[in-house]
């Protein structure tokens, strides 16, 4: 191979999509976008003056944080032993020059900074142009990762690739100067798109049928459809969701133990692909919900949509309003519930769902602030309205708001409506200290730091939950159907 003989030939090394797993010119727009929304028709307005103009115009006014960016590791080391070799190593992007300056700052590997500036967009033919004018042709290696380097290649002295693409690869070998191959380190474009859809998450969704049996509708075969075709458009929604919201907090995420291991934050999948999908499954689930189900249940979806919208956007970051409106998205799939079936929505229930989730939710900001004091990390939390010091009183709030929903179910066995509902509403009884044991005990195990991110999530998971949710069942089939 070329690589055997290390030679002192000035190594070129593409940015985006090669160094880097993500687009530099995506990730600024997606910056401004999220920022400033409403002048999405300017940054058109610089598109039509060309894409220096946009590049330079973004660049500009973006804040990208180039030491948490997704590089590729594997070729970051390579790079760096070339480095130590005595080699040239230049960088040339089409990325703009503020941008890829920023990055050979951080990296502190490079020579020579080669980018986008105002005269000329440094892609493709002008990027093999500049090459050969300052190296001259055959005088330098290039290393790339997409069609648009062929010619660049064909005009190095080794060619290096970064792809898992065989019809690029052979494109590639054609020239006969191919010498390394890396792997771009990024799953099947559809797996990580289905990660990023979190459809694990769905089963949060499962809470729509909980108005079906209260109510004992899934005896009735339209109930049962209507409900399951809810949930279907609920998932769709939620997954549209968590793709914005992750668009969204793609800078934070890159800040954190485990959510930079998301798909966008870890660049396995392009922002560009995120904000072309989530509104596709916006409208698929819109035009599923409006087709089969009660105009009343596609109102109680919009709500649903909005407040998470508004939450991912704006409302997380604003301390005990976030919590609120965590616990109102979870009281909004039971909501939607009973449109879907067009049952009467029940004081107790929201009453209940409302304390129940609301402890949920503190649950989650007390976890990540626990992670938080761990790490030794005093500051408040990145994207969040909560510090560290707020432990203590985010667990008395979240265990409260437990033990206020048990009182809730309490009452509801004196209600009237319920000696309707049971043969033997005094059963119910029985299901109060086990839900008193439950709450204690996920909050012994938040306590301990063994808490999942998601309390849902770790409910599922857990085998004392999923317990105490079977008998909890269980004592509720006994008082409506025991003689």
């Amino acid at each position: 191979m070329i690589s055997e003989t290390i030679t002192m030939t000035p190594l070129v090394v593409d940015l985006d999509g090669s160094l880097l797993k993500t687009d530099l010119l995506v990730e600024t727009a997606s910056q401004f976008i999220i920022r400033n929304p409403s002048q999405i028709p300017r940054m058109l307005s610089w598109l039509a003056q060309g894409k220096c103009t946009l590049k330079a115009k973004l660049a500009e006014r973006a804040n990208i944080d180039v030491t948490c960016l997704p590089y590729n590791e594997a070729l970051l080391r390579w790079l760096r032993e070339q480095k130590k070799f005595g080699r040239t190593l230049v960088l040339a992007t089409a990325s703009h020059r503020l941008l890829a300056s920023r990055v050979a700052e951080h990296l502190q590997i490079f020579d020579q900074v080669l980018a986008t500036d105002e005269d000329i967009n440094l892609a493709g033919e002008h990027k093999r142009e500049v090459l050969e004018h300052l190296f001259g042709r055959g005088k330098f290696d290039y290393v790339g990762n997409s069609g648009v380097d062929l010619s660049i290649w064909k005009s190095a002295q080794a060619a290096h690739i970064v792809s898992r693409s065989r019809r690029l690869i052979a494109r590639a070998q054609r020239a006969g100067n191919l010498d390394q191959i890396f792997d771009n380190e990024r799953p099947s474009l559809i797996a990580a798109l289905i990660k990023a859809m979190r459809l694990h998450q769905w089963v949060k969704n499962l809470l729509i049928f909980v108005p079906l049996f209260t109510a004992f509708h899934f005896v009735i075969l339209q109930s049962s459809i209507h409900c399951l075709c809810a949930f279907i458009a609920f998932g769709l929604t939620a997954s549209s969701v968590y793709l914005l919201n992750d668009l969204v907090d793609v800078s934070d995420d890159r800040l954190h133990a485990s959510k930079k291991k998301r798909p966008f934050a870890s660049g396995n999948l392009p922002l560009l692909v995120g904000w072309l999908a989530w509104p596709v499954l916006l409208a698929l689930a819109v035009a599923f919900s409006l087709i089969v189900l009660p105009p009343r249940f596609s109102a109680a979806l919009a709500v649903y949509f909005v407040l998470t919208l508004s939450y991912s956007l704006r409302l997380k970051r604003n301390m005990v309003i976030d919590v609120l409106i965590l616990a109102g998205l979870y009281t909004m799939r039971i909501v939607a519930g009973t449109e879907a079936i067009a049952v009467p929505l029940s004081f107790w229930m929201l009453a209940f769902s409302m304390f129940m989730f609301l402890s949920l939710a503190f649950i989650k900001r007390y976890t990540e602030l626990d992670a938080a004091l761990k790490a030794q990390r005093n500051s408040p939390l990145r994207g969040r309205g909560y510090s560290p010091d707020d432990l203590a009183i985010v667990m008395n709030l979240g265990a409260t708001s437990g033990y206020l929903a048990v009182l809730v179910l309490a009452l509801y066995i004196q209600d009237s409506h319920t000696a309707i509902l049971y043969h033997a509403p005094k059963l119910i009884w029985m299901a109060c200290p086990i839900l008193l044991y439950w709450i204690s005990r996920i909050w012994f195990v938040a306590h301990r730091g063994k808490m999942h991110d998601d309390p849902i999530v770790f409910a599922l998971k857990d085998r004392t939950s999923l317990t105490t949710g079977a008998l909890f069942v269980l004592i509720f089939a006994l008082a409506r159907f025991l003689p």
